[in-house]
């Protein structure tokens, strides 16, 4: 990056609810001479307001903050006025497809793993502020594309997931959302009820369930492949 031909240094505000990351993170900032904190927040609502106020050129926000997680923090800067002025960074420990979806579906245009080597966050600093996207350890150019491969695999895992159901798990489910009684489920089954206790107790750890109506609602939300019980 050529220093001499950047008039000023690109401001960034770090949002992350630990001290020392943070006062680390400064240090390491700082030592670039491209590079100047402006700010720092210990949670999401914080950052928001130092944002807006601010105006720095890069937000590096951390995803997992109580009280005001990164994604709400975002949503609230995606939804506001000058929306577009501040580039986010989110930090995070480990990142989950559907997240990492979301982030960049609300505007963010980095997602930078902690454990990365410091190089790569200011390779990912500079990426972003010559407009391009970077995730994980590199840069995406085009996002469209990136996003829908990100999308259909997300998809393809949770597919994968229903099926960690035994098909007669899925059989009992399905009886379960018909509004079927343990007892009408043994009777349809031709199974006695110790049986589709065990299949439910299989089911609601399977799925992190404890109740039949939160195993109704699971399965209507993730589209389980249920089955027509007449």
């Amino acid at each position: 990056m050529d220093t001499n031909r950047r008039p000023h240094p690109i401001r960034i505000v770090i949002a992350d609810d630990h001290p020392i990351f943070r006062d680390g993170l400064r240090r390491l900032l700082e030592a670039e001479p491209d590079l100047k904190v402006i700010g720092e927040a210990c949670d999401g609502a914080e950052a928001v307001k130092l944002a807006r106020q601010l105006k720095p050129d890069i937000l590096l926000l951390d995803l997992a903050m109580p009280r005001h997680p990164g994604l709400e923090a975002l949503r609230e800067l995606s939804s506001g006025q000058g929306a577009n002025s501040v580039r986010v960074i989110l930090l995070t420990a480990a990142a989950e497809k559907n997240q990492i979806v979301e982030a960049l579906q609300l505007g963010a245009r980095g997602v930078v793993l902690k454990d990365s080597a410091t190089q790569l966050l200011l390779k990912s600093i500079h990426t972003v502020m010559a407009g391009e996207y970077w995730v994980g350890r590199e840069s995406v150019s085009n996002l469209v594309q990136y996003l829908r491969t990100l999308v259909q695999s997300s998809g393809e895992e949770a597919r994968q997931k229903k099926f960690g159901l035994t098909p007669r798990e899925l059989e009992v489910v399905s009886a379960v959302v018909a509004g079927y009684s343990n007892k009408e489920i043994a009777e349809h089954f031709k199974i006695s009820e110790d049986t589709v206790k065990h299949h439910l107790s299989n089911i609601f750890d399977k799925l992190g369930v404890s109740t039949r109506l939160e195993l109704a609602l699971f399965a209507v939300n993730q589209a389980l492949p249920l089955k027509v019980i007449a």
